[in-house]
This record gives structure tokens, sequence and C-alpha cells, in this order.
């Protein structure tokens, strides 16, 4: 059942939230094609994060980079044209080129800006297509400001993978300011979102598990209402500074009974990949949103 821009995994987290009129406000922001700000806004940027289900039906979310240019849509269009798609060997390469359903969301940290685009990925004449049928921005909260300092296009990607966090991989998680999440819902939807706090808010327990506090935000609860209907889940994280990417995939489910909401996620595969990225990033500037953390 979906009432609205909502299914019943997100309108059953509203509810256990408390946030029910709130969010059916917020739905009003949605829309099924492009604005002409967010056409301009993607115009500009260097990278999107997109998640889908890969071939082993595990969700995961990868990262694409370009120059400024390299992310097209037409203002009041469904379309937006990549001029990328994941490397040979990433997750979400096959599945992309086959086409299906994705999420993906574009950030500026330097402006500490985001839209969110949620549809179907097919081929396109650049690269890859996403004919959207949920475009919306969300607020600057959590998003921490970074300058872009340079693009090192000259990079040979390394693949590690494996089963467990490794010393490294605990390191830039448990460090980490920022990551991406991937999630579904049970009829395959998917939705990338953003994650943000001080350093330190990703807890690290052991090599196979983590956990995150689900600080307050838009109220619509698309990721939390697709983990009511889908465990499954993929993040991403990013060294700014490196260029490395982790990205986990496994599953995760949210414990609404603390005093304030978590998410503990479980490993089932790492990827880490050191020349992921081009592009290298400044020093934070954290958001004045950010809670302490414990």
């Amino acid at each position: 059942m979906a009432v609205g821009v909502y299914h019943a995994g997100e309108l059953a987290a509203q509810a256990k939230a408390g946030v029910s009129a709130e969010a059916a406000r917020v739905g009003a922001i949605v829309r099924a094609t492009v604005p002409a700000a967010a056409a301009a806004f993607l115009a500009e940027r260097p990278m999107l994060v997109v998640g889908a289900a890969g071939e082993d039906s595990r969700m995961w979310a990868s990262l694409l980079t370009g120059p400024p240019g390299f992310l097209h849509a037409e203002s009041g269009g469904d379309v937006i044209d990549i001029a990328a798609e994941p490397a040979p060997g990433d997750p979400l390469f096959e599945t992309l080129r086959r086409g299906g359903k994705v999420g993906a969301i574009s950030v500026d940290p330097s402006t500490r800006r985001r839209m969110r685009i949620n549809g179907v990925a097919e081929p396109g004449p650049r690269g890859l297509r996403i004919v959207a049928d949920q475009v919306y921005s969300n607020c600057p909260k959590y998003i921490q400001r970074r300058d872009l300092l340079t693009a090192d296009e000259e990079r040979q990607p390394e693949v590690t993978v494996s089963s467990t966090l490794d010393t490294a991989a605990a390191v830039l998680v448990g460090s980490a300011d920022t990551f991406f999440l991937a999630t579904s819902s049970g009829n395959g939807d998917c939705d990338a979102s953003h994650r943000g706090g001080d350093p330190g808010f990703v807890r690290v327990h052991d090599e196979r598990t983590l956990s995150w506090p689900d600080y307050p935000g838009n109220t619509m609860m698309m990721t939390l209402g697709n983990l009511e209907q889908n465990r499954r889940a993929g993040l991403l994280f990013v060294g700014w500074s490196s260029g490395v990417t982790l990205q986990l995939t496994g599953t995760a489910a949210v414990d609404w009974t603390g005093p304030a909401r978590e998410t503990r996620f479980t490993v089932e595969q790492v990827r880490r990949t050191v020349g992921a990225s081009p592009l290298r990033w400044g020093e934070p500037e954290l958001s004045r949103f950010n809670p302490a953390v414990a």
C-alpha cells in the first residue's frame, strides 16, 4: 500500500517516530520531474552516489565521478544523463549496464546542499541514464563543509575484498564524519541517502558489526521505511583526502526502543578500493547541527 509518495514501510516508520503529520506535509517536495534549480545543481557536481541491488541481490552504494557537466538533466524532464558508469568489477557494474531500479544522491560539500533521485537506470548515450520518478532536495543538516582541491585522473584502482573489517577499514569507518546508505523497499524501489556527524558517530563494535544514531531529519523516513520491509543495505565510506572508498554490504536493523534511534549493521562483504576517486577534498568544517558524540 502507498499513500501519496510513501509506501507502507515509510508510513510505519513515520508512525513509530511520531512524525506522520509532518511527513505528510513534507511529502509535497517530492516531484516526478527535475526542477530548473535541480538541473543547474546537478550540472555543477563532480560526484554522484548510486545505490542498487547487485547481481548477488545484495545492496551496494557506488561512487560515480566526472568533471562538472558529467551529470545532465533538462529542466522539467525526468531523465538524468550520466557520463560515467561504475568501473568493471564494481558490484553495480552489471546491474546498471543491464538496467533496473536505483536510488541516487548528489551532495555539494562546499555549500552543504544535496539532491536525491529515485528511479530506473538504463544504458545511456554517455554511459548511464536514470529515468526519475522521485526528485527532491534535503536540508543541509549534518553535511560537513569541504572544498574540492584537485582531481587526480592518473590513478590505478586496486580492490581488496574481504568478509570482515580489517584494521584499516575499521579506522576509516570509526573516524568518518560522513557515509552514504543504500536501501530498497519490499518491491525493490531503491533509495540512496546521506548520514553525517562528528567523527566517531559511527561505532565499530567488532569486525562484523557497526552502528550509528539516527539523528532527526526531514521526517520522511525513506531509509528507515525501506528497512521496515527489507533489511539489506549497502554503505559507502569515502576517504575525502585519499580517494579510497570502502563499500560494505550486509543487513541493517533499527532499534526503536532506546532514548535515541540507533541502526545496527552486520557486515557480509567489504570492498576497499585504493584510487577509486580522483577527487581530493580539504579538511572538513563540521556541521553545527552535529550532536556531540558520547
